[in-house]
């Protein structure tokens, strides 16, 4: 078992908040580039003369790029500074970004998004190896819930605002905007994320060698597993909520944007909350109760009737709360899942289960999704059992997840090693 968190756990130094607000920005840029496709979707279509399933390759593109990119990492990315690899990446990701803004034509276009999601994704895994190795567990579903709080402001601020811009300059707007954010921060990174190098005083093997250890560990491969069915049982009814409700009630944007913005709002208070009681209570415990009640609201999302706005704005926001509150001490425990010399491996093929989770649930809801002669959406019922089944096998899993035997945060000094732990870290500037 995790050694538990004590109560009260300790405070947060200024420094650190300052480390995570550095990250909790590189989060944000990441996830806003990744969703803004999809509401852009109509106007790309038009400006760039695009058929279906052309936009369909390039949303599916950052995905699968990711994934990819993060299991290919997973060879090399513990033989470097946390740092060098996340500010290399970050770049990468910026600069990708600025061509989507500029890509005259699909094949362009479908390219500069491929390699966006290529950095950053790599981005993405490096982010939360550091946390990982620069914060003790008591302090990391703190440092975790700030993080992950950037999926809510991406809908809340990240959204609206890219729409806006689309509305008034064109469909390439978001994307430069988006990129001279990244640079900003990357700045802003340069000058504040800390090396992180304790791992690399660890003895190493081949790299063919310590691939297949990491994905022959029986504990990494529970972890595996267990990040697989989250991430089905939270997408399948995900993906397929909005044309659900709007085939039903016929609703557009305006509604959508309503929901979107609410859900996104409240996510924002509960993952702030839900990362201080991940450090407060029973990890297990708690990721347990939380998805209890996800998978009880995905059956009554994927059953809603039709009826008024604010009934679905009430229920679709309760399901992305608890859908999104369990993932801050599912990742806390997967941090504490593998060694510090091999962790930033373990994360790259972690999350490349997770777009695989990402890629698969959608197809799996469209498989047992139709149309009537209305229009409207069926089959979306049953969805929701798929969910809740897939979330309940999550239940058992999280048990069957163990904490490494050398998992102890790092410091940010280089001098340290990965299993020293100082109760102050400080990060300098470079």
């Amino acid at each position: 078992m995790d050694p538990e968190p004590p109560s009260p756990p300790p405070a947060m130094t200024r420094a650190e908040w300052g480390l995570i607000l550095v990250l909790v920005a590189i989060q944000f840029t990441h996830i806003v580039d990744f969703v803004i496709i999809m509401p852009l979707g109509e106007r790309l279509m038009d400006e760039l003369s695009l058929t279906e399933p052309q936009f369909g390759r390039i949303m599916t593109a950052y995905a699968w790029a990711a994934g990819l990119a993060s299991l290919a990492s997973s060879f090399v990315v513990d033989r470097f500074d946390r740092r060098a690899v996340l500010l290399t990446m970050y770049g990468g990701f910026a600069v990708s970004t600025l061509l989507c803004g500029l890509a005259p034509n699909y094949a362009l276009l479908l390219a500069s998004r491929t390699l966006a999601g290529a950095f950053g994704g790599v981005a993405a895994v490096t982010l939360m190896t550091i946390i990982g190795d620069v914060f003790p567990s008591a302090k990391r579903g703190r440092a975790t819930g700030a993080v992950m709080s950037a999926f809510a402001v991406a809908s809340v601020v990240g959204l609206p605002i890219g729409l806006a811009l689309a509305g008034t300059f064109g469909r390439g707007a978001p994307f430069l905007a988006l990129a001279g954010l990244s640079a900003l921060v990357w700045a802003v990174g340069w000058l504040r994320v800390p090396p992180v190098r304790g791992h690399l005083g660890a003895p190493r093997s081949g790299r063919l060698a310590e691939f297949a250890a990491v994905v022959r560990e029986p504990n990494h491969l529970r972890a595996f597993a267990f990040t697989f069915f989250l991430v089905i049982g939270t997408f399948t009814v995900g993906s397929f909520a909005a044309p659900y409700l709007c085939s039903w009630n016929g609703w557009g944007e305006w509604e959508l944007l309503v929901i979107y913005f609410v859900s996104g709002l409240c996510t924002l208070v509960a993952m702030s909350y839900t990362g201080r009681l991940t450090d407060r209570l029973p990890r297990r415990p708690l990721y347990v109760g939380l998805a209890a009640v996800a998978l009880t609201l995905a059956v009554v999302t994927s059953h809603l009737p039709p009826g008024p706005l604010w009934v679905a704005t009430v229920v679709l926001t309760l399901f992305t709360v608890f859908a999104s509150a369990r993932s801050v001490p599912a990742q806390a425990i997967l941090l504490g899942a593998a060694a510090p010399r091999v962790r930033g491996a373990f994360l790259s093929v972690n999350t490349a289960v997770q777009h695989l989770g990402v890629g698969v649930a959608p197809l799996v809801a469209g498989s047992l999704t139709g149309r009537d002669a209305a229009g409207h959406l069926t089959g979306f019922g049953l969805v929701g059992l798929v969910s809740a089944g897939t979330g309940a096998v999550s239940l058992v899993l999280v048990w069957l997840v163990r904490p490494a035997a050398e998992d102890a945060a790092t410091v940010v000094e280089p001098q340290h090693t990965a299993t020293e732990r100082e109760p102050e870290p400080k990060p300098t500037a470079v």
